[in-house]
């Protein structure tokens, strides 16, 4: 791929695990490569392949959410720091390094709050010579228009299970039953699916707190409120172990309850020491804490969903088959309609935690509204 040929600012949008920062590197690479041309390129093997693999090209500049609230920050004006945009527009006005293509790659770009996607926006209409920007968003709509307007915009859909179980076994992560399982747990996100062939631990996590939410069907409020807190801690673990970064990255280079419940220390369900920078009341970071919310709203949306297929009498559409004789035992006396409400107030649940609502009252929200299963008589 020809550096004249990429649009100077695209945008890739679909679901998390989709693929888009995978995508973005690859075109990083074509970009970048030294050893083909044209449509040969890249060529995995070159100088510019390997640093680009390595997350060490000087032309290559990566930029996440970081800091409280999980946002990508605008910086000082005036010696602006590193992870900002004012730093990046900074560092890709200057020549590139290697004297060919400067690539950003902007990693969940729906995190750029307003002011830093309006410092972006003069980069993305005159950007300098050379320069290719990728922005890659979950949720698209959380861009200002202006922003979206001015990227190409390309949209990865959803993969089919075995397609990602052929991925999976290419790759050589995962054993054939592994591999199918897994292919159908992440829902048509490979990327899922090799984060959990690479932390099988994570897959344990999952089961726990999927069975624990299955449980709570038949437990009273204060039963609920109580388990909440230790949930939340199980799913702080799950994300970290299925992204150590916690979703971050440097500005270049590579991967380099009730009250109280989320701010139960997700730490402390690892056992690593407190963290400096919790608040008075003993709390986790916010984005911490956000990131835990996160984790466990992903499980129930998928449990949740289970169980809804299950009551209308399509086992085989779970995406856990680990999980189907639960399922089974706990669709007993529900509806789908309930589910399918619940469902829709998860989705509410997660735009509330994205605009920095505390979380420990999203969660404690949700558990008590959580469907109670009828008694069912012996």
């Amino acid at each position: 791929m020809l550096a004249a040929a990429a649009p100077h600012a695209i945008l890739f949008t679909g679901p998390g695990g989709a693929g888009k920062t995978t995508l973005a590197l690859d075109l990083a690479s074509g970009l970048l490569c030294v050893g083909a041309t044209g449509a040969d390129r890249p060529c995995g093997s070159c100088r510019g392949c390997r640093m680009v693999a390595s997350g060490n090209h000087p032309d290559l500049h990566r930029l996440g959410p970081a800091g409280p609230g999980g946002q990508i920050r605008i910086g000082r004006r005036e010696d602006p720091e590193p992870g900002t945009v004012r730093r990046l527009t900074a560092d890709l006005a200057l020549l590139p390094m290697e004297g060919g293509a400067r690539i950003a790659i902007l990693e969940h770009a729906d995190r750029l709050n307003e002011d830093a996607q309006t410092a972006l926006l003069k980069t993305l209409e005159e950007p300098p010579g050379g320069v290719t920007i990728v922005l890659c968003a979950d949720e698209e709509e959380r861009l200002l228009d202006t922003v979206r307007s001015r990227c190409a915009r390309v949209r990865l859909g959803v993969v089919g299970p075995r397609d990602i179980e052929s991925l999976l076994g290419d790759r050589g992560v995962a054993d054939p039953p592994t591999a199918a399982r897994l292919a159908r747990m992440a829902g048509g996100r490979p990327g899922l699916a090799l984060a959990y062939a690479a932390a099988p631990e994570a897959v344990v996590a999952r089961g726990e707190i999927a069975r624990s939410l299955l449980d709570l069907l038949d437990a009273g409020r204060a039963a609920r409120l109580e388990a909440i807190g230790p949930l939340v801690a199980r799913a702080a673990e799950h994300a970290r172990l299925l992204d150590p970064n916690g979703g971050t990255r440097p500005a270049r280079g590579p991967d380099a309850g009730s009250a109280g419940s989320v701010a139960e220390s997700p730490d402390a369900a690892s056992g690593d020491a407190a963290s400096p920078d919790r608040d008075s009341a003993g709390r986790a970071p916010a984005a911490e804490r956000r990131r835990a919310a996160d984790s466990l709203l992903g499980i129930w949306r998928d449990v949740s969903r289970d169980l809804a297929v299950t009551t209308l009498g399509h086992p085989e559409r779970v995406r856990d088959p680990g999980l189907l004789d639960d399922l089974a035992r706990a669709s007993v006396g529900l509806d789908s309609a309930t589910l399918a409400r619940f469902l829709e107030r998860l989705g509410r649940a997660g735009e509330l935690v994205a605009a920095n609502v505390a979380p420990e009252l999203v969660v404690d929200g949700l558990v008590l509204a959580w469907p109670r299963r009828p008694r069912v008589a012996a």
